[in-house]
């Protein structure tokens, strides 16, 4: 059953239930004005922290090891701010999805949109390099409410009622495609449209590179060096970030320097230290839940045991 196919009436046996639910809460907080809306979040975020004590442990590895400077106590505090800000998104999801984006417009400051005209002005479409920030799918409509409409890339999800809903919401300020319908990507850049791609997870050795991430060996994918090679596009840096004191947002489009190389493995190095520049603004504000080094060279390293 396919996104495309699917419709609510579905989803209704009792191992939907739970998903249906944390549905209805978001969608009850999605009416909640800005200010209580990010302080309800971080309360998910403190409350996160304490439950989901495997997510804790894969954060606190990405932490020891992206963060090494850091002393442990400091460590610790990192910690629960990564669970805070992801807290928030969860928030910012719900406004994504049911909120009313003329109010977020208000507080958002668009930083290199010139960039952006002057690459669909060759004709050969715009590939937006990504990367999964706690304010995601906010920033897609924030990204969208400017002018700029951009085709999202995503990861088919494990339930197919969250798949129903995340792409039929996401449809609402953007059209999604699958990440393994490479030909419909090409297609949308031969139509000088916008490809948001983000390339910062592991998804295993197939059509990877080692190549540091924070100083060390990420299984990196090599897609967006394709989609340049074929179709000649041009590519711009995207970042979407929480102002420090809780004003707004910041959408920030910006040059990848020295891309593409011609040899994909160096590609794959720029692309890390592009995404690492823009999280380092706001480090606690990336998604650090997710097992970015899961894929070790060796096969053996099992970092998040």
């Amino acid at each position: 059953m396919t996104d495309h196919s699917a419709n609510w009436h579905d989803f209704l046996a009792p191992k939907y239930w739970g998903s249906w639910l944390l549905i209805a809460l978001l969608r009850i907080i999605a009416l909640l004005p800005f200010r209580l809306g990010l302080a309800l979040g971080a309360v998910f975020g403190r409350i996160l922290y304490h439950l989901l004590t495997s997510r804790r442990h894969i954060v606190e590895v990405n932490v020891r090891l992206c963060f090494a400077e850091q002393s442990e106590q400091q460590q610790r505090q990192f910690c629960k701010d990564i669970f805070r800000a992801n807290g928030i998104g969860l928030v910012e999801t719900a406004w994504a999805y049911w909120g009313d984006m003329q109010a977020f417009r208000d507080r958002t400051t668009v930083i290199g949109a010139e960039l952006v005209t002057e690459a669909l002005a060759q004709g050969k479409g715009l590939i937006v390099l990504g990367a999964h920030f706690s304010t995601l799918d906010l920033g897609g409509v924030l990204f969208g409410c400017y002018g700029i409409k951009a085709n999202f890339v995503y990861r088919r999800h494990n339930n197919p009622l969250m798949e129903y809903m995340i792409t039929r919401k996401r449809s609402r300020f953007s059209t999604v495609i699958e990440r393994k319908k490479f030909r419909q990507m090409i297609r949308c850049l031969r139509n000088n449209e916008s490809i948001w791609y983000a390339p910062d997870q592991d998804f295993g050795r197939k059509s990877a590179v080692y190549v540091p991430f924070f100083g060390h060996p990420a299984a990196t994918i090599v897609g967006t060096s394709k989609m340049v090679r074929l179709n000649n596009s041009p590519i711009l840096m995207v970042s979407h970030h929480r102002r420090a004191d809780n004003s707004g947002y910041i959408i920030e489009m910006s040059k990848v320097p020295g891309f593409p190389s011609g040899d994909e493995t160096r590609d794959a190095a720029i692309v890390n230290s592009t995404i690492e520049r823009e999280i380092r603004k706001y480090p606690e504000q990336y998604m650090w839940v997710h097992r970015r080094f899961k894929t070790q060279p060796d096969g053996k390293h099992k970092l998040y045991r």
